[in-house]
């Protein structure tokens, strides 16, 4: 059992819109803001999308660089670039993610089926992937829809070796329609299938909507991580929308306190994943 919570922040995302959701974080200014204020409950890693001046969904390189340099200048959180994207980006402009000097970027590790859209990830590009990250000292978080993508990591480690840092974190996404759903038995599941990675293999669960806080709960239970943000859930409660990421990022590191594991700090975070001290 890990004694401390790893509380990781996703502000943004690629699929709501700001005309539908104003508290979305959206400009640089936004994103930096949230960030500092989530550091400042608990959170220890910031997962990242970041939207162009029409509030859309873009991998614009510079605007990335710039992301990545504020958020390091801002905060000593952990910088973690989505290489997902939104569901139409080809997958030269995802790997180019990395160009961007993240300290982590996300690597899903198989294609699903995202609502009604098709979330493409061959195993071409997922090796491309891995290694370029190998190659850059970035640290993966393995994304994980489905118990498949579990095996399909185990091939990958095998065939390849660890990831940059030696250390294996995966973050269980449930929920997706397409994907696996967001119950506990679920969970238990996908836990017991980490058996087969590296020992000391980490985990973090993220709960999409209303399978939030069954998410969270059976998580910490099991001794594992949190992912929560309004990239995932802008419902806080049935008929009470979200009005920030630091109201999720709070609820949290309560359930985390409860349980006895409080939020690791970012010097902590970094130990755990294997990820460089801020200002390599």
């Amino acid at each position: 059992m890990t004694t401390g919570t790893l509380i990781t922040v996703a502000p943004t995302g690629a699929e709501l819109a700001k005309a539908e959701v104003p508290a979305l974080p959206v400009t640089l200014d936004e994103l930096l803001l949230t960030a500092k204020e989530c550091e400042a409950l608990g959170a220890a890693v910031i997962h990242v999308h970041i939207r162009d001046d029409e509030a859309r969904p873009t991998l614009d390189q510079g605007r990335l660089r710039e992301t990545v340099t504020a958020l390091r200048e801002s905060t000593d959180l952990v910088v973690q670039l989505s290489s997902g994207g939104a569901v139409t980006d080809p997958e030269a402009d995802r790997l180019a993610v990395l160009d961007a000097g993240p300290d982590m970027a996300s690597c899903t590790m198989g294609t699903l089926n995202f609502g009604d859209d098709v979330f493409l990830n061959r195993w071409e590009f997922i090796v491309d992937l891995h290694t370029r990250m190998q190659e850059r000292g970035i640290v993966p978080e393995y994304e994980i829809f489905d118990l498949g993508h579990l095996t399909a990591l185990q091939r990958l480690l095998g065939k390849y070796g660890l990831p940059a840092g030696g250390h294996v974190h995966v973050d269980f996404v449930m929920g997706v329609p397409g994907g696996m759903p967001g119950t506990t038995p679920a969970l238990v599941a996908a836990h017991q299938a980490l058996r087969d990675l590296p020992e000391g293999t980490t985990f973090s669960a993220t709960g999409i909507g209303r399978s939030t806080i069954p998410v969270m709960l059976a998580s910490l239970s099991a001794g594992g991580h949190l992912r929560v943000g309004m990239e995932d859930t802008v419902t806080y409660a049935k008929g009470r929308p979200v009005e920030s990421n630091m109201q999720l990022v709070a609820r949290a590191v309560g359930f985390a306190q409860l349980a006895q594991r409080p939020p690791l700090t970012t010097a902590e975070a970094r130990g755990l994943l294997g990820v460089p001290a801020a200002g390599r």
